[in-house]
């Protein structure tokens, strides 16, 4: 028997959950091939019967296939909730929910308090960057109210598909520059008002992160609205946040309100790290003039959220005109290789966005998802 057509048979049967094949997500453990006997394990993120059935006979149809003669025998694990025991007492509720995307290592949250500061703008271009650097990125635009993925990353228009994985419909996300993206503006008419209150936005969040088919990824990039509502206790309540990457201007305002939004991840049911802070629109700089630097939102505002949310300043974005451009044409700024202080300042901010994200799974746990006790 050889071994590489049994991988390769493998690597045909996909997780119902996510959509990944097996050999992709790193799911088959200590295979062993001794004529006619094949044996492995499969490490699952839950293990219930219906589960654990529809991937046992996919695994034993997948081998058979290629070698009618064998005899499989398939174990199934679950390596368990990483998350330490003092986060699942009475304020989370219990005992942790098993994690819907195993493929995706780390799922980091773009936050602000305020409309207005670039967050769209960061969380795209910071994605496309982490990409540059080297990781696999994908983009969840999770502002229900106002979605810019479409726009800044030229989708507008475009639909996603259904696929059907085991008889159950999975989402198949837009790719955008090589990387996977999905949006409420994929189907929501630009012009159409949204008006949504906590379940429907509890369960559009749910539904892109739980019935699309992400494939794996070193980073899940979720651009989330403005404030502290439901999309944000949405998210924490159903997926395990790596941590959140806070967007301020440097003016009063844009702190004072980003201040808040830090605060909410700091809150004991939800304890997810703050890995740093963008500033954005820290100076203003004219084409024709690029050694100067004009203040127009004052300073040092980055620097003292950084300060307060005991996390380092990621780095500081000019307000220049081609960012706006670039967001506006469906090329992002940071794609303009012509522009390279553009460039470099996300570059900045990607190399240590995945700094703080190493750092941060070296020093901590998961970070427990909420659950929250009915009443």
């Amino acid at each position: 028997m050889d071994t590489t057509k049994i991988i390769r048979a493998l690597a045909t049967v996909q997780d119902p959950n996510t959509g990944t094949d097996l050999i992709t997500a790193n799911m088959v453990l200590h295979l062993k091939v001794a004529a006619p006997d094949v044996t492995f394990t499969l490490q699952l993120p839950k293990l219930d019967n219906d589960y654990k059935q529809q991937l046992n006979f996919a695994c034993q149809e997948a081998i058979l296939d290629v070698y009618p003669e064998a005899n499989v025998h398939v174990h199934m694990q679950n390596p368990g909730n990483p998350a330490p025991a003092s986060a699942q007492g009475a304020a989370t509720g219990g005992p942790q929910k098993p994690n819907p995307l195993p493929q995706i290592r780390n799922i980091i949250a773009i936050a602000s308090g305020k409309g207005g500061v670039g967050k769209s703008t960061v969380a795209v271009n910071l994605a496309l960057a982490l990409q540059e650097i080297g990781g696999t990125v994908g983009l969840l635009d999770a502002d229900v109210y106002g979605p810019s993925a479409p726009t800044m990353l030229g989708l507008v228009g475009q639909k996603p598909t259904v696929e059907k994985v085991y008889g159950k419909p999975k989402i198949k996300p837009l790719y955008a520059y090589g990387m996977p993206v999905m949006s409420t503006g994929f189907v929501v008419e630009p012009e159409q008002a949204v008006v949504l209150r906590g379940p429907r936005l509890s369960g559009i969040i749910k539904q892109f992160l739980e019935e699309c088919i992400w494939p794996p990824l070193d980073y899940l990039i979720i651009d989330l609205p403005p404030g502290t509502g439901d999309v944000q206790l949405s998210l924490v309540q159903t997926v395990s946040v790596t941590g959140a990457v806070l967007v301020t201007t440097p003016q009063e305002v844009a702190l004072s309100d980003a201040i808040k939004a830090m605060n909410m991840f700091f809150l004991p049911d939800v304890q997810v790290p703050v890995l740093g802070v963008v500033e954005n629109m820290s100076w203003f700089t004219p084409r024709e003039l690029p050694d100067n630097k004009y203040y127009l939102f004052g300073k040092d505002g980055g620097k003292i959220l950084a300060k307060k949310s005991n996390s380092m300043l990621l780095g500081q974005i000019p307000l220049i005109q081609g960012i706006r451009e670039g967001g506006d044409s469906g090329k992002p700024a940071f794609l303009d290789k012509e522009d390279t202080v553009t460039r470099e300042a996300w570059l900045k901010v990607a190399k240590n966005v995945a700094r703080q994200t190493a750092l941060r799974n070296e020093m901590m746990s998961a970070t427990p998802v909420v659950q929250v006790k009915n009443t």
